[in-house]
């Protein structure tokens, strides 16, 4: 049945997609200020869905082939990881606190781009998005995959929306200083270990 491949991909993407990482934390924290909620949320959802139809089409194999792409992201994304951790941190441990009422703003460019490179410097997204949601849409067979693909990008845009539009919802609890510092050490330590698991986990 044709809603059968759309439901698999909604269920795999969103199973991949909804787990904490920097991409997430990221959306949280621009939701968290509403500040370019749209660009970023769209950002990430036409991202992942390029992703996605790029592994349903079979770029999976060339992914596979090309590990010194890959271990040049790697790096790349190991550094960019780092730097944002170090900013968090600064942020969490500073005397500036961020307070919701008062957040300074982050141009559109800068947030843009930081979006992209958490999203396009992480190796993993290429063996999870590319690889593995590809080979689970080859199962369906030349039409079905197409569907799959179609569900995959669907969880992807809602999940992305929900975090970034749905964090608006939070913004009482971090009326407060201190709420706005446990986030952000939250998102340094896990930047850095993200960092430091993509050195370590080959």
């Amino acid at each position: 049945m044709p809603f059968l491949p759309v439901l698999a991909g909604f269920a795999s993407g969103g199973s991949l997609i909804v787990v904490i990482g920097a991409q997430n934390a990221f959306v949280l924290r621009i939701g968290l200020r509403r500040q370019h909620v749209l660009p970023v949320v769209a950002i990430c959802a036409l991202s992942d869905a390029v992703l996605i139809f790029a592994g349903v089409a079979g770029v999976g194999a060339l992914v596979r082939a090309a590990p010194v792409a890959l271990e040049i992201a790697r790096w790349a994304g190991a550094a960019f990881l780092f730097g944002y951790a170090s900013i968090a941190a600064k942020r969490a441990f500073g005397r500036s606190a961020l307070e919701a009422a008062v957040a300074t703003e982050m141009s559109r460019a800068v947030a843009a781009l930081g979006c992209l490179a958490l999203t396009w410097l992480n190796p993993h997204v290429y063996l999870d998005t590319v690889v593995l949601l590809g080979s689970l849409a080859a199962t369906h067979g030349d039409g079905g995959r197409w569907l799959f693909g179609v569900g995959a990008a669907a969880a992807s845009a809602a999940w992305f929306s929900a975090l970034g539009f749905g964090a608006r919802f939070l913004a009482p609890l971090f009326a407060r200083p201190v709420a706005w510092r446990v986030l952000d050490g939250a998102i340094a330590v896990l930047m850095l270990t993200l960092g430091v698991s993509l050195l370590v986990n080959r």
